[in-house]
């Protein structure tokens, strides 16, 4: 048997009992019995039945234990044990889509200046609009990524939870920031990686994922939120955002259930007009250009 291990998933949990199963079946289908793979869970000082659930059900996993909050915290607790050339750092609720894997060796095989592949979450459980103005988000957020990482050259684009790096080059620059607990860790991340090699955000590594924190708080209040948070790491060096709430709802039948309705209808009205705003000064540019 091989022991040479070529990937190593590491997954933070904090109360993860209705959605960790998804995510580890996942990795563990895409797997295949294949050798050169590990999983490790790192409980995040859950007090749901977390642990039992990984412990019981999945005796390929190891569980691990980081009582201090944070994901990443979490995911440098699980990155010192991994062993894999490649590590994986995926959120609990999220799921592998079939080839992923293969694609995502492929890739670094084949380019020895890669350093870390990123992509975007598709939400299985947001309602039919609210996933098509993810959508739109994606857009821009990719057009962005397209301008910093090229043009600008001042940063890239991970999505948080969905990113593969190499593990030289995270060790290269001191791993994971663990004061930043929330907003602002994957910008974070992009820019010092980006210092070291190529990072590549595409929607070839789309990863399914629980929508649960844009069915609670808001569609257009996060993607505000993670957009500024994203350009205040990006040009100062500090998230926008400085706390954060835990989003975990029963079971994986997420309803869009807004706690403040009239923000994100403030929010969304803003956003047409600024974009409106945007539109209109283009045609103008436009037309005076070519007059």
């Amino acid at each position: 048997m091989n022991s040479t291990i070529k990937i190593s998933f590491v997954i933070p949990a904090y109360n993860e009992e209705s959605y960790i199963p998804l995510c580890l079946d996942a990795i563990i289908k895409e797997i295949g019995g294949r050798d050169g793979y590990e999983i490790i869970v790192v409980d995040n000082n859950s007090n749901d039945k977390t642990c039992e659930v990984v412990a019981h059900d999945y005796p390929s996993a190891t569980l691990i234990h980081e009582p201090r909050r944070g994901a990443n915290r979490a995911r440098e607790t699980g990155f010192a044990v991994s062993k894999g050339a490649l590590v994986a750092f995926l959120d609990a609720d999220t799921e592998l889509l079939p080839g992923w894997i293969d694609r995502a060796e492929r890739a670094f095989a084949n380019d020895p200046k890669l350093v870390c592949i990123s992509g975007p979450f598709i939400y299985y459980d947001l309602p039919i609009a609210a996933r098509a103005l993810v959508q739109m988000f994606y857009v821009g957020t990719y057009l962005t990524y397209l301008v910093n990482n090229f043009i600008f050259r001042n940063n890239s684009m991970i999505q948080g939870g969905t990113e593969i790096v190499r593990r030289d080059a995270l060790r290269k620059i001191g791993g994971h920031d663990v004061n930043l607990t929330f907003y602002g860790d994957d910008a974070d991340l992009a820019r010092r990686l980006r210092a070291v090699g190529k990072v590549w955000w595409s929607f070839e590594f789309a990863m399914r994922s629980s929508g649960r924190r844009l069915a609670k708080e808001g569609t257009f209040t996060m993607g505000w939120r993670y957009a500024m948070n994203y350009f205040w790491i990006t040009f100062f060096n500090k998230p926008f955002t400085m706390t954060s709430t835990e989003v975990r709802f029963a079971d994986q039948k997420t309803m869009y259930q807004l706690e403040n309705r009239k923000k994100e209808w403030a929010i969304a009205l803003g956003t047409i007009i600024i974009a409106f705003t945007i539109v209109e000064a283009l045609i103008y540019a436009f037309s005076h250009f070519r007059l």
